[in-house]
């Protein structure tokens, strides 16, 4: 069946499902492959379920007047997407990044939305299926997009451009990050910079944080670059206060003034400077900027503060890597208090690095004095160090259980496949 063909059916059915535990009646269900499973199988469940069609690519479940077969049903998802999304003129923003990236979209969102029709991606659905989920989403009304676009390997960035056909862009960061997939930190520029490379062929405006520059140098050549940072660049910002709340002080280019977050950590400063920038290219009044951040709260894991008792917790667990994790230890090391508490989870895809970086990793910790250290599994358990050690979060947790720590300070952080957060389960 033709992409057009296909997309007339789309437009009387515009709903997409994946997943046949979620269905609803008059989805369009498309039967993906994984490495445990093959969709085609469930075809007629989703059928029977009230599906009104199912897309395959195996001939023996071709079984229905309503199942539409294709060569591979991942690749007509996302040219069906590319389809859809080229029947809007509309700005589409994409955002990459080693870290930031997800909190940088939903600020920018917030943003956005405060006065714009905003589509935008849903959680972290930020790769080859989530993308063109997110597209599809996209309704007659919208008014702007804004995509999240992740990857751990070269290549992969270009190939989400060729559907996504973004206008503008962003790149929080490029730092050490899949350094198993990409190839060491300048695989990593490269993969990123796929998305500068996109915006330079087809005439798009790059927003780039000044600061940086490998991302100054990433750049040349696009013809419309606007810059945000703490010097050089037409919105400028500053950190004025982060105990523990981060406050902001925009210093130029926007009348603004100062930005009380919910969001815990100078490192995101850079992620509030790009929302802020962003919503004065889009001319989002100053007062809905400045009340769309300032009421963003953080969710699933991310920068976020919470009170326990007399305890305070900084859960950053959604995920880490070396430059995020340095970060997030060197942040709060400078807040005040002396009862603190690091509970780190190893860092994963550092593919033959991992050893080192994870070394630097401890070099880190050593350079300030804490009530306890607790590291947990993966290669900080091939490393001698003096620090309290578990194989998974489930013995950290029993651990802090049996402690009854009062007016301490922590900070949880680790991999998403080390799951941190479930040390703060009951």
């Amino acid at each position: 069946m033709l992409i057009e063909e296909l997309y007339k059916i789309f437009l009387q059915h515009p709903s997409i499902q994946t997943d046949t535990r979620k269905l609803k009646t008059g989805d369009i269900f498309f039967a993906l492959k994984g490495d445990n499973f093959n969709g085609n199988e469930f075809a007629k469940k989703a059928l029977d379920n009230g599906a009104a069609y199912a897309v395959i690519d195996e001939k023996e479940f071709n079984t229905s007047p309503k199942t539409i077969l294709v060569d591979d049903v991942l690749i007509t998802l996302q040219q069906l997407a590319k389809y859809h999304r080229k029947q809007f003129a509309i700005p589409v923003i994409a955002i990459t990044g080693s870290n930031g990236k997800t909190t940088t979209k939903e600020l920018i969102h917030v943003v956005l939305s405060s006065s714009l029709k905003t589509y935008t991606t849903e959680g972290n659905l930020n790769n080859h299926i989530g993308i063109p989920l997110t597209l599809l989403k996209i309704k007659a009304d919208a008014e702007i997009a804004v995509i999240e676009m992740g990857a751990n390997h070269q290549k992969e960035i270009e190939s989400y451009c060729a559907y996504t056909l973004p206008t503008h862009g962003l790149i929080t960061n490029c730092g050490k990050a899949h350094l198993e997939g990409f190839g060491g930190i300048l695989g990593v520029r490269k993969g990123k910079g796929e998305l500068f490379d996109y915006l330079r062929t087809n005439n798009g405006v790059a927003f780039v944080m000044w600061d940086y520059d490998y991302l100054q140098e990433m750049s040349i050549g696009i013809s419309s670059i606007i810059k945000y940072g703490t010097s050089q660049a037409a919105i400028e910002g500053t950190v004025e206060n982060s105990a523990p709340y981060l406050s902001v002080d925009i210093m130029k280019g926007s009348e603004i003034g100062k930005i009380n977050t919910q969001l815990v950590g100078e490192y995101n400063l850079p992620n509030i400077l790009a929302a802020v920038t962003i919503g004065k290219y889009f001319n989002i009044p100053v007062a809905n900027i400045k009340t769309a951040i300032e009421s963003y709260t953080p969710s699933n894991s991310r920068s976020q503060l919470i009170e326990k008792g007399s305890n305070k917790i900084i859960l950053d667990a959604y995920n880490a890597n070396p430059t995020s994790l340095k970060l997030a230890i060197e942040n709060f090391s400078k807040l005040n208090g002396e009862n603190k508490i690091l509970m780190l989870g190893a860092m994963a895809e550092l593919g033959t690095d991992s050893i080192e970086e994870h070394k630097e990793i401890i070099d880190t910790i050593n350079q300030n004095k804490w009530k306890a250290v607790v590291l947990v599994g993966g290669d900080f358990l091939q490393i001698k160090h003096p620090y309290i050690s578990f194989t998974n979060s489930t013995e950290a947790k029993e651990w802090l259980k049996e402690q009854h720590f009062e007016n301490t300070q922590f900070l949880i952080k680790g991999s998403r496949s080390i799951k941190m957060e479930k040390v703060l389960e009951q």
